[in-house]
């Protein structure tokens, strides 16, 4: 075989592993711009009652697309993840640009931490420090903002099984 086409053969080879690695490894994805349901959420705090829409994140595949790639989130929606169990839960910013708010809400539907401003494209565990069996994400500053805080209560219908 010719020197030029064993070259050949093998620039092409390259190349595919190139564009296999980067597809499943999630550098070349982009946000496809599929959207989860959505569903109203409320969350109420000492004196307000606050409302957002939010799209709902359930089966592993959805938890684990969150937010990446998302360059843009309107100020009143976000995105809810719910887990089978009450658990430890450990979230991170890869390959997100928004930087965003993480409220930890246990069972019962009470925020028990909130991991205010995270850094985007961060590879940074952000744990619940307390149990958790849903995720709420926001945009960065919402809860400072609004007065969010540990021991308010979240609820939407997904969460109240309706």
């Amino acid at each position: 075989m010719p020197v030029s086409r064993v070259f050949r053969s093998v620039a092409q080879v390259f190349l595919a592993l190139f564009l296999v690695t980067g597809v499943t490894s999630g550098t070349v994805a982009q946000d496809d711009g599929k959207r989860l349901r959505t569903e109203p959420l409320t969350v109420e705090s000492a004196e307000k009652t606050h409302r957002f829409t939010v799209e709902v994140a359930v089966s592993a595949p959805e938890r684990s697309r969150g937010l990446m790639f998302r360059e843009e989130m309107a100020a009143d929606d976000g995105m809810l993840f719910i887990f089978e169990k009450e658990g430890d839960r450990y979230f991170w910013m890869k390959n997100t640009p928004l930087p965003l708010d993480i409220i930890y809400i246990d069972a019962a539907g009470k925020i028990v931490s909130i991991a205010a401003d995270t850094t985007p494209f961060s590879e940074q565990t952000i744990p619940s420090g307390a149990p958790a069996k849903y995720v709420l994400e926001l945009n960065a500053g919402t809860s400072a903002e609004r007065g969010i805080a540990v021991g308010d209560t979240v609820s939407s219908a997904s969460m109240t099984g309706e």
